[in-house]
């Protein structure tokens, strides 16, 4: 999952939310809980996003097959970059953390640098399951060295969601593979969105520059390059990699038509646009269904909609499960990740909230597979999201990979309030570059 940042939220709501994590960091270092296993335990798994990753009814399931096993969960509502400070810091301190841990696909390489703190999941049984995972995912959840620092829970398989209702008002096609047809390329998707906005004068096409960018960057360097700011030796290549600047001038591109309707994802402004139907259209991983039918509510159910993207493929998002060296419960923390990654782990999480397996047997499952979204006026989201998700092409994250975003994302804020795509493009790579070191 990811997000994003892909969930990042406003600091009230950051602030609030760590102070429930406060409250309950204690659960993670509870000397009350005995380490022996035979005893009652109770782990505690650390999530973040506004959806949470949709474990509840697996937590359930858990408990009611382990009796000795109580489980905790903590994080959700919590934005990325903020869940992403304070487990750096638990982390680095060695206390504080829960005995699950999720990581984020754009973090986790900040982690193989930290993994004599985290288990070696391989301890515990983990390369036998190597073959339930895509093989990418299982490479990024694993270290140049080979440990086994998180087995991967999602990917954030590429669609465009929007509002068919907007686009009935607007004369364009609502049916789902027409909408699809309408845009092959970006610059089709662009010049869709100005006759959109030629028919249309109160709404938007985009909900904002900063999700149009990454969805962008994500499929050009997947088929390009295959990394973003840092190669895959780590090295800054934010001023040498054309993926970059490709993404970047066509998002200036789509905000000089005036398509962008300026939020700031995840910001408490982003969440009413949804809300308020503010804006037609919004890059889409399968992850990203939980969050509009969230925000969105039920009185938009039924006006959203699931068309192919444009371009060929791309990820966006996903996550992994990881176990501290912190825990006190090392082994059942381990078997619990594993059951969360399994295949019916990763199938209820989908039903749950629509994050789309990282697992080969999961994606095929007709549960996946053959899956409508009623919300999403029935739409095939099994046969959207699943039918590329063995084809994508993995993009390498470098180790500060969330900060450079961030410095380039405020360039197209930037340039979103009227500053000169041009000037923002080189402060784009002179503070993406600063954010790196």
């Amino acid at each position: 999952m990811s997000v994003p940042i892909r969930r990042r939220q406003l600091a009230a709501i950051a602030l609030a939310s760590v102070a429930v994590l406060a409250t309950a960091t204690a659960c993670g270092d509870d000397s009350s809980d005995s380490g022996d296993s035979s005893g009652p335990v109770t782990l505690v798994v650390d999530v973040f996003g506004d959806q949470g990753f949709g474990y509840e009814e697996l937590y359930k399931q858990y408990e009611a097959d382990h009796p000795n096993v109580k489980i905790q969960e903590r994080g959700k509502g919590l934005g990325l970059g903020d869940y992403n400070t304070r487990l750096t810091q638990q982390i680095t301190a060695g206390s504080g953390a829960g005995d699950v841990v999720a990581l984020e696909e754009g973090t986790i390489v900040q982690f193989y640098a930290q993994a004599d703190k985290f288990v070696n999941l391989a301890d515990h049984g983990a390369n036998d399951l190597k073959g339930n995972f895509l093989p990418w995912k299982w490479e990024q959840g694993t270290t140049p060295d080979g440990k086994v620092l998180g087995l991967g829970t999602d990917v954030g398989s590429m669609a465009l969601c929007y509002r068919s209702d907007l686009f009935k008002a607007a004369g364009l096609p609502t049916d789902r593979e027409q909408v699809g047809a309408l845009w092959p390329t970006w610059d089709q998707f662009i010049a869709t969105g100005q006759k959109f906005a030629a028919a249309d004068k109160k709404h938007k096409f985009v909900d904002s520059a900063t999700n149009f960018y990454n969805v962008v960057l994500m499929q050009i360097a997947g088929q390009g390059t295959g990394y973003t700011y840092y190669d895959k030796s780590n090295k800054m290549v934010i001023d040498q990699n054309p993926d970059v600047q490709a993404a970047y001038q066509l998002t200036t591109k789509m905000i000089a038509a005036g398509l962008s309707n300026n939020l700031q994802s995840f910001s408490n402004e982003w969440n009413a646009g949804f809300k308020n139907g503010t804006f037609a259209t919004i890059a889409c991983p399968a992850w990203m269904t939980g969050v509009i039918k969230g925000q969105a509510g039920d009185a938009a159910a039924g006006k959203w909609d699931v068309a192919k993207a444009p371009g060929n493929g791309g990820n966006w998002g996903g996550s992994f499960l990881g176990v501290p060296k912190s825990s006190k419960h090392q082994k059942e923390a381990a078997e619990l990740a594993k059951f969360l990654t399994s295949a019916q782990g990763q199938i209820g999480a989908f039903k749950a909230v629509g994050n789309l397996p990282s697992n080969p047997q999961a994606l095929t499952d007709p549960a996946v597979a053959d899956s409508t979204n009623d919300y999403f006026s029935k739409a095939p989201v099994g046969k959207i999201f699943a039918a590329g998700a063995t084809d994508l092409k993995p993009v390498y994250l470098g180790p500060k990979n969330n900060a450079v975003r961030t410095a380039v994302e405020n360039t197209l804020r930037a340039v979103e309030q009227g500053k000169s795509a041009d000037e923002q493009w080189q402060a784009a790579l002179k503070n993406g570059a600063a954010a790196g070191k």
